[in-house]
């Protein structure tokens, strides 16, 4: 699984766990919610720094964010 498939996979499952929404989280890490869209779909590909702080935001690990969730 490529890392961009495991991070979106987490942000959304992370992000629903919270009850919030693409426009909340945005907001909250300092970026536009078509991108956090877009990094939920797999289709775009974050620097370290935006995984950096997604995992400020939920308060683990980055690489947390990009572990493969089990099957």
């Amino acid at each position: 699984m490529r890392l961009a498939q495991s991070l979106a996979q987490n942000l959304r499952r992370m992000r629903q766990s919270r009850g919030i929404t693409q426009e909340v989280l945005a907001d909250a890490v300092g970026l536009a919610p078509t991108y956090v869209g877009q990094l939920e779909r797999g289709q775009r590909n974050p620097t370290l720094s935006v995984v950096e702080r997604f995992a400020a935001y939920f308060d683990v690990d980055p690489m947390e964010l990009l572990k493969p969730l089990p099957l």
